[in-house]
């Protein structure tokens, strides 16, 4: 059975924490294992449409990392993956506090994945759901430096 090599997730960690899109949002991957990914959120003024509830995007930006996050622990090397569809019901305002979402990969195919996200409150309300499919393709060469720890481990 595959599981995640550790030295691979503390890069992925590293990495994200240096990625410009998960600064400008604030957004942490705070777990992330075979088949599923959670992500955290601190809600700020720069997060709020007019209204003062957090704007769609960002519910769709977390929904969109988990569900990529979740998939891509499954896929195997050589393989990138990229959202080609995302489906969102938005079910409850948020107007502070720390948002978190959990999402996990429903199936993983020879072309595609799937996964679903549900986005919590701090309260534990569940205030978004999606699923997201992602199209499996070939990596560019650049993408894994020999350096790049293998990213799976055989039990």
């Amino acid at each position: 059975m595959k599981r995640i090599n550790p030295q691979w997730l503390e890069l992925v960690r590293t990495v994200r924490q240096q990625d410009t899109y998960f600064r400008l949002l604030g957004m942490d991957i705070t777990d992330l294992g075979w088949g599923r990914a959670r992500l955290e959120l601190e809600v700020g003024p720069q997060h709020l449409q007019p209204y003062g509830a957090v704007h769609g995007g960002v519910i769709s930006s977390l929904v969109d990392s988990a569900g990529f996050w979740a998939v891509y622990s499954m896929v195997p090397e050589g393989q990138e993956a990229t959202t080609v569809e995302m489906k969102l019901n938005y079910l409850a305002p948020v107007r502070s506090g720390r948002l978190a979402v959990e999402g996990r990969c429903l199936k993983l195919g020879r072309t595609l994945g799937l996964a679903e996200a549900q986005v919590q409150s701090q309260e534990g309300e569940m205030v978004a759901h999606g699923t997201v499919t992602m199209m499996l393709l070939p990596a560019p060469g650049w993408a894994r430096p020999a350096s790049l720890p293998p990213k799976h481990l055989e039990d």
